[in-house]
């Protein structure tokens, strides 16, 4: 009840701020930060609970943009449809591509992930309906209620997707399904000999991990007003949806979310003050330091301290 009653508060406020006064780049820095909370939160159902890692976070995000655009292209479609569409058809992908590949381990599973991004890549760059190679320019539709300006509409958006997949990542750890793939990746023959359905809940965890990484990548074209393969494929996505998780604690729902907290304000504030450039080295450079100082990341060492000061 804590949890709900929290998030119910924070989505208000920060639908109050989006009403408010307040300069117009919070709001295009604080998107960024929330979906950033919606692409670590994803990618730990699959690569936190259950240990498969996987690197074709870009694959996702795109396909999720693109199935947007071309609703929104085809049909005028709202964004709430365009958000949806986008779910859908990463969903989709998900349970293809664990049914193809959930049978590898370790390596090659993550391995056959980062060939999906190329691959989906090549299949866009060839597709001109979506702009192809180039990209497209787009015009954003009138705002909806009462806010001054679609940016401010996106931050709510995506402020509303942050709580679902955070609700989402508790519900699924506290349930039968989180027990299932934690078995899977401490040891998944032992979880087969044990009765657990492995596959099954691998499968699941591949559905919702990939239909979250489409809803948080849907808004992007009315974000940016435009949209192209480079930047839609591009493999930061997964270096950061995997650094995030790793430096706030794979372990916990709450992990994902200290980290993308953490590591996005960073890079913004980074991105300000110095360079954009910089975003990179401070990805690595975290990521270094929490994997040989505190490799059960920020949530682990709460933990500690909280046992030894008993």
């Amino acid at each position: 009840m804590k949890f709900w009653i929290g998030a119910l508060a924070l989505t208000l406020g920060l639908g109050g701020l989006a009403l408010s006064g307040a300069n117009e780049y919070i709001f295009f820095a604080g998107f960024v930060v929330l979906q950033s909370i919606v692409l670590a939160t994803a990618w730990n159902i699959l690569g936190g609970y259950a240990g498969y890692v996987n690197f074709g976070v870009p694959a996702f995000v795109a396909m999720g943009a693109y199935s947007g655009l071309v609703v929104f292209k085809a049909f005028d479609a709202p964004l709430v449809v365009q958000i949806l569409a986008g779910a859908g058809v990463s969903g989709a992908l998900g349970l293809g591509v664990g049914l193809l590949t959930l049978r590898l381990r370790g390596i090659f599973f993550s391995i056959a992930t980062v060939a999906l991004v190329f691959i989906l890549e090549a299949v866009i760059i060839n597709w001109r309906y979506v702009g192809g190679a180039t990209g497209m320019q787009l015009t954003r539709p009138a705002t909806w209620g009462p806010f001054e300006s679609y940016t401010r509409m996106l931050f709510v958006v995506m402020a509303v997707l942050a709580v679902a997949s955070v609700a989402m990542a508790r519900y699924i750890q506290d349930s039968h399904i989180g027990r299932g793939l934690r078995a899977v990746r401490d040891s998944e023959e032992a979880a087969e000999c044990s009765g657990v359905p492995t596959l099954k809940l691998k499968l699941i965890a591949c559905g919702v991990s990939g239909a979250l990484l489409g809803a948080a990548g849907a808004p992007m074209p009315m974000y940016l007003s435009f949209i192209e393969p480079a930047s839609s494929f591009n493999l930061s996505y997964a270096v950061a949806a995997l650094a995030m998780p790793i430096i706030g604690g794979m372990s916990h729902w709450v992990g994902p979310l200290v980290g993308a907290v953490l590591l996005a304000t960073i890079q913004q504030v980074v991105t300000v003050t110095i360079s954009s450039e910089l975003n990179v080295l401070v990805v690595g450079g975290l990521l270094v330091l929490f994997v040989v100082l505190a490799p059960e990341g920020l949530v682990g060492l709460y933990r500690k301290w909280k046992t030894s000061s008993k």
